[in-house]
């Protein structure tokens, strides 16, 4: 009897069980061969080694370059607040959107954290990529720069307000990211002097770090600034901007970059003109109107306002005014100053002989009328006299 019902159970599992069996092993098969990312490991100890499919993303689909920004992603170097999305073809799991920290460094989940401080687009895409060959066969990784850090730059030479300034990224994850410019920088500085040299500008901007520098352990902040030592001189010339509209010229600023705006050599009339009328020179400038003027004394005027237009600022003439001529001294860009006599027609239009445009740090000299002199004269030499008239009075004298 027992072996009837060994039998019957053989014959059962044969019948019943075993098929399903080799279904099940046959369908868990396929299911690994269509989907190789779940293939795992099965040495015991190991991190699970997700395996990606041969065939690699084509690159020449607009889609795949969608979230790129081209400019970005080769010049852009990557620092503390940056806001990045990280996509690893066909593992979702890898990827997701990650700030980096104070430490420089992208926490990625299994993997952990990656040092990207210093680097550019590229060069993270590529030791991400590195960073994940212990866990992922031949990964591609797609790096998006979501969010821009406020960048840090200074100006120096002859801009009105040189220094440090901080200017905030503009856009989201809906919109590209304004990125400030040489012009931009140059206007938050107050704007080019009359002295400023723009065909000769100076970027001196800092290179990314090399990959050899980065390392998987933990490295000090101070260390790794200490890494990006190394930079590059970018030579500007505003010129090109203002005569043949060369965008090229008005450069993207990066964090860190230091502007420097040397003092002009020389500069004729037309291209002083030319100048206080670009974008990135002051709106407003300074000049001075003294003597016999309604209100004297130091005015903002547009560039390039004519000397008729600063003495009506000023409040016209007063009735001491000789009106038939003024003073004009201005400071030349040797160093030296010059003073000349300018016959005044309010009727003329602008000219540099009677109505000359003026210049930053102008003074215009309104004398008195030989009238206003003579009577000034009189009252100095009769003023002793009259106090003396006035103290015998006060004594009934």
């Amino acid at each position: 009897m027992q072996n009837y019902f060994l039998a019957v159970s053989t014959d059962l599992f044969k019948d019943a069980f075993l098929p399903n069996l080799v279904l099940a092993t046959l369908l868990l098969g396929y299911s690994v061969n269509q989907n190789p990312a779940v293939a795992q490991s099965t040495v015991p100890g190991e991190a699970p080694l997700l395996s990606l499919p041969s065939t690699a993303p084509d690159l020449s689909e607009p889609d795949a370059w969608a979230d790129v920004d081209p400019v970005i992603g080769e010049t852009y170097i990557l620092g503390v607040g940056d806001y990045l999305r990280v996509d690893v073809f066909n593992i979702p799991d890898y990827g997701g959107e990650f700030r980096v920290l104070s430490s420089g460094r992208l926490n990625i989940p299994i993997v952990g954290a990656i040092d990207v401080d210093g680097l550019s687009l590229q060069q993270a895409t590529e030791h991400i990529e590195h960073t994940l060959e212990p866990y992922v066969q031949r990964p591609v990784v797609t790096l998006s720069l979501l969010e821009t850090r406020p960048i840090q730059i200074a100006v120096a030479g002859e801009v009105h307000r040189p220094g440090a300034y901080r200017v905030d990224v503009e856009g989201d994850n809906n919109s590209a990211a304004e990125i400030p410019t040489l012009t931009q920088a140059i206007e938050l500085a107050g704007g080019i002097t009359q002295l400023a040299d723009i065909r000769q500008i100076e970027v001196q901007r800092r290179l990314p770090r090399s990959l050899s520098t980065v390392s998987s352990s933990p490295i000090p902040r101070d260390n790794a600034r200490n890494q990006q030592t190394q930079s590059k001189t970018v030579a500007v010339n505003l010129w090109d901007l203002l005569k043949e509209g060369d965008l090229s010229e008005d450069l993207q600023l990066q964090d860190g970059d230091r502007i420097i705006i040397p003092t002009a050599s020389n500069l004729n009339s037309d291209e002083i003109a030319e100048l206080a009328t670009a974008s990135f020179s002051p709106d407003q400038i300074s000049v001075n109107v003294v003597g016999e003027v309604e209100a004297p004394g130091t005015i903002q005027v547009p560039p390039n306002t004519p000397l008729n237009q600063a003495i009506l600022a000023a409040g016209g003439f007063n009735n001491r005014a000789r009106q038939g001529t003024v003073s004009l001294v201005r400071l030349n860009l040797n160093g030296t100053a010059s003073q000349r006599e300018i016959d005044v027609d309010f009727s003329q239009g602008i000219s540099e002989d009677t109505n000359p445009s003026l210049r930053p740090n102008d003074t215009v000299i309104v004398k008195r009328s030989g009238l206003a002199r003579a009577g000034d004269t009189f009252g100095a030499v009769f003023s002793p006299l009259n106090f003396t008239l006035n103290i015998l009075r006060l004594f009934g004298l």
